[in-house]
């Protein structure tokens, strides 16, 4: 593997002392310090993807799963991922690694996966077992699973209804509620979304551009070490799928289905909300962004405490924040690929700007009247299934 030096992340340049412990040092506790936890997650997100090895999907689905198809490999940042075209038309996706943490990161994919199988009120891809009945496999240094494809269009292609996004909200409360009945593996496996490396990842403020989107990813931030993580401990806790994003969220005839559980890991429930709600601010008429509807759709399956109003547009800010951060830098280290990394950021500073407007007052008053609105009215674009 080629090694990447990068800036290390804890030290910094001398201007702020990134490494101090946080409220949230504690939930990191089963990986080491909070330190160790970021510094082994920063690398590996800092090491060169796996897709400029050879391709063996082929001969590892047919040794493994017994099965033959047409594989085309599709745009993944980390691990190889693989679409499975079988003669019988069903497609399959087949992702592998070379890399030494993807035991812990595939064993938490799949375990979930088998753990949602039946779950209702939403999609989640159906885990194929091996032949040998293994929910993953190792060969010769390789690691890899095998799981369905759910068809359909990914969320960020769809018009953003004010009832297509309350049912966004629904489904993906509906998938807290079956996660956290969850228990996979490796749940505090080195993760760099997870919310204890945030205080961190200012640590990456020098790849930002200059100007009003560094003064607004540096204030959120701000905000969220100073008066949110303090009071995260409070907060429901479990396994969560922590990257609902557009991109990960795909609607189909049947409903809305989620893909994409690498980053899943133990976090504030109210964390997935934060997430999707995040993507969601794009109009500025709206206090909210237009992310009203989905926190509202979300509230009428899981009730929001006081708390969680209180903190969920500082959650949005610095999840924004995060992707921001984390998306330059690593468009740093890999040029060449930029344009995928950086899919989400265009939305992420558009959203943020839009909530720099808010304090903490207007802030929790804007989520306490997304959550008591009426019900949006159905599209008629929009087929809800029962």
């Amino acid at each position: 593997m080629r090694i990447i030096h990068y800036p290390n992340p804890i030290e910094g340049d001398g201007r702020t002392d990134h490494s101090r412990p946080t409220a949230l040092d504690g939930a990191l506790a089963p990986a080491g310090s909070a330190e160790a936890y970021f510094r082994a997650a920063a690398a590996i997100l800092a090491a060169q993807p796996d897709r400029d090895k050879p391709d063996a999907s082929a001969a590892l689905l047919d040794r493994h799963y017994g099965l033959a198809g047409t594989v085309t490999i599709l745009s993944s940042e980390v691990e190889r991922t693989a679409e499975v075209q079988l003669p019988d038309g069903r497609r399959l996706i087949l992702k592998t690694s070379t890399r030494p943490e993807a035991s812990d990161s595939f064993g938490f994919q799949a375990a979930a996966l088998a753990g949602l199988d039946g779950a209702s009120g939403f999609l989640a891809p159906q885990l194929v077992h091996t032949g040998s009945g293994s929910r993953t496999f190792e060969d010769d240094g390789v690691h890899g699973y095998l799981q369905t494809r759910i068809d359909g269009v990914p969320l960020h292609r769809e018009f953003p209804s004010p009832d297509l996004l309350f049912h966004t909200g629904c489904a993906l409360a509906r998938l807290d509620r079956a996660l956290g009945r969850v228990e996979p593996p490796a749940v505090h496996r080195p993760v760099l979304w997870h919310i204890g490396c945030w205080p961190r990842l200012m640590s990456f403020e020098q790849y930002l551009p200059a100007g009003r989107i560094s003064d607004q990813v540096r204030a959120a931030m701000a905000n969220y070490a100073d008066t949110i993580a303090p009071k995260l401990a409070n907060l429901p806790w479990q396994v969560t799928h922590n990257d609902p994003s557009p991109f990960n969220m795909i609607m189909t005839d049947r409903g809305l289905g989620f893909i994409d559980f690498g980053d899943g890991c133990w976090s504030p429930r109210i964390q997935d909300l934060a997430i999707a709600a995040s993507h969601m601010v794009t109009d500025p008429g709206l206090p909210l962004g237009g992310a009203e509807h989905v926190i509202a759709g979300y509230a009428s399956v899981i009730p929001l405490s006081g708390l969680e109003a209180r903190l969920l547009v500082g959650l949005m800010r610095a999840r924004q924040s995060a992707l921001i951060l984390i998306n330059y830098w690593r468009s740093h280290l890999f040029p060449d690929d930029a344009e995928y990394i950086n899919k989400n950021v265009a939305r992420a500073e558009r959203g943020l700007a839009i909530l720099a407007r808010l304090d903490a007052a207007s802030a929790e008053t804007a989520i306490l009247a997304a959550i008591s609105s009426p019900r949006p009215g159905k599209s008629p674009e929009y087929n809800v299934p029962r």
